[in-house]
């Protein structure tokens, strides 16, 4: 099964039926309709449909969705069917919560590496992970196989360490810098851009649209 021709908005579409479809099945829920999928999602049953037929479908008119196979065939196009390892760099505050945050080892998503140039945390354990010196990440990098390199360092800092990564072999880069990644690398590395301040602008941005309806 391959993504190839499918649109950005139905990729990013795919996490929220993932997750939704396990709460789903945690509560013993064997089936469902679109119809009901989406009452729970606030999606349409019409886009819901027309998503997964990008796939292949997996409905039955009259029938509806087994709950639990659906959730294991997304989770294969999603790669979650896979280990991916993964190393951060940038041990602070939110790089050493992103190193805590247990739900991504039951994703399959292992920190294998955490780096920092701080001498003050290098040698300090995370998760059984000692940090080490960013110096030292090519070297690892060349010498264990990494999925995905984590960025949560200054903006300052990431254009080069992106390039760094992406030339000992890295494809996929997981940014929280406020930086897009994508101008400085080549086609065959992905980014994925998490800008908190302007996901925190867009919920504020939501907020006055409501208090400027209810006024």
């Amino acid at each position: 099964m391959t993504n190839k021709g499918i649109s950005e908005a139905v990729i990013k579409r795919l996490p929220r039926y993932y997750r939704y479809l396990n709460d789903l099945s945690e509560q013993g829920v064997e089936r469902i309709s679109s119809a009901e999928l989406s009452k729970i999602m606030k999606v349409t049953a019409s886009q819901i449909r027309q998503d997964l037929n990008h796939f292949g479908g997996f409905g039955q008119q009259g029938y509806g969705y087994n709950v639990r196979s659906l959730y294991e065939e997304i989770g294969k196009i999603l790669g979650l069917d896979k280990a991916q390892t993964m190393v951060i760099v940038g041990a602070g505050r939110l790089g050493q919560a992103l190193a805590n945050y247990v739900r991504f080892e039951k994703r399959g998503f292992r920190v294998i590496g955490i780096f920092d140039s701080n001498p003050e945390l290098i040698g300090s354990t995370v998760r059984q992970c000692v940090i080490q010196s960013s110096a030292e990440l090519p070297a690892f990098l060349d010498n264990h196989p990494v999925d995905i390199v984590t960025l949560a360092i200054p903006r300052k800092d990431a254009p080069d360490l992106a390039r760094l990564v992406a030339d000992h072999g890295v494809q996929a880069i997981w940014n929280f810098t406020p930086v897009d990644l994508n101008l400085y690398l080549p086609d065959n590395v992905v980014v994925e851009n998490v800008h908190l301040s302007e996901s925190l602008m867009k919920l504020s941005c939501d907020l006055q649209r409501i208090r400027e309806k209810e006024a």
